[in-house]
């Protein structure tokens, strides 16, 4: 089905690109990749704007010079997600989920001068973190390989998408409710420790820290996560969100990161969304023997969407140890901590 599909969009893109121009789209309603294939333009279309779905997912068309990339963390163990780029002539092109995209990082980030940065309200503060699920005195459950697969330590799987922070990923907690019951002041220090596994390389294996990836929290404010009910980005609004809310039932945590398109290097990141799903999930962030399979540990799903933030992709089947595997396992910790294939992603990026 996928060989299917993939031929279907070259056979549709070579002929848009031997002179095809005309582009009949529906008035309304969402797109699917073979009504607005590769080679396609967003300018002759009209498409700007207008939603793109495949595979569960979906992305509103950008402006040109820009991608935008939707990542799902389902329970289903599956991959759902895309990137939907439009180059500087308005030209469609798709990475759609299982291919890979490690293309040159030595590209750099395009200051916006124009736009200053508010004062930080992090809260001087001791960690003191808790939630509505915090209240056991029970030890937190240990980080646990899964037997049935290659150890952490020693899994080197990895995937990168066409994405890398150049600078530093400066990011706000949105307005709203929060993941595991958690105040806006906990929540800082959760998302900050989720961030900062990814930039630090916190890992148990032994690797040292040789990534030059930044994060810096700046704010709460009232705008939301770009991410609606059905999990789709809807587009840029400026501000990088983290926050919780209604989102596709089968999704735990949604990412939409938006990039300007580099050509010959990897995009520059330049916004990124994410929001955890807390009318269907429940999320701790203190897994004890008493989780019963309910909860998820919210800093490995936070660590998770990190990943997709820096560039890193999903693993699949056999590769249920490292943090970037397709599903979030409930009542456990182990996403906390890098394996050795998100080492060497980050390295292979930064």
């Amino acid at each position: 089905m996928a060989f299917a599909l993939v031929a279907g969009l070259s056979a549709f893109a070579g002929s848009a690109q031997a002179g095809t121009t005309e582009c009949k789209l529906p008035e309304t309603g969402e797109l699917g990749v073979e009504q607005l294939p590769t080679g396609s333009s967003v300018i002759t279309c009209g498409a700007v704007g207008r939603v793109v779905v495949h595979d569960g997912a979906g992305v509103t068309v950008p402006e040109p010079g820009m991608a935008v990339s939707v990542d799902m963390l389902t329970v289903d163990g599956e991959s759902h997600g895309f990137t939907l780029e439009v180059a500087a002539d308005g030209k469609i092109s798709y990475l759609l989920e299982g291919a890979t995209a490690d293309s040159s990082t030595a590209g750099y980030d395009v200051s916006e001068s124009t736009t200053p940065d508010p004062q930080s309200d992090v809260p001087a503060e001791v960690d003191t973190v808790t939630d509505s699920a915090d209240s056991s005195t029970e030890a937190e459950v240990a980080d646990v390989d899964a037997a049935a697969s290659p150890s952490a330590c020693s899994d080197g799987a990895y995937k990168t998408d066409d994405r890398k922070e150049y600078g530093t990923y400066n990011w706000y907690i949105g307005d709203g409710g929060l993941p595991a019951g958690l105040s806006k002041n906990d929540a800082i220090y959760v998302f900050m420790d989720a961030l900062d596994n990814i930039t630090d390389s916190y890992n148990n294996c032994g690797y040292s820290d040789s990534v030059g990836a930044k994060e810096n929290y700046l704010a709460t404010t009232s705008r939301e996560a770009s991410v609606n009910k059905s999990s789709q980005c809807t587009g840029q609004d400026g501000l990088s969100v983290w926050d919780a809310g209604d989102i596709k039932d089968t999704a735990v945590a949604t990412t939409c990161s938006y990039t300007w398109s580099m050509p010959g290097v990897k995009n520059d990141l330049r916004e990124a969304d994410v929001r955890f799903n807390t009318y269907d999930k429940d999320f701790t962030n203190k897994p004890t023997s008493t989780c019963a399979n309910r909860y998820f540990d919210v800093r490995s799903v936070g660590t998770h969407e990190a990943g997709h933030i820096f560039g890193l992709g999903h693993v699949g089947a056999g590769h249920e140890n490292l943090t970037m595997y397709t599903d979030s396992f409930r009542c456990k910790t182990i996403a906390r901590t890098l394996g050795k294939g998100e080492i060497l992603a980050l390295r292979s990026i930064y």
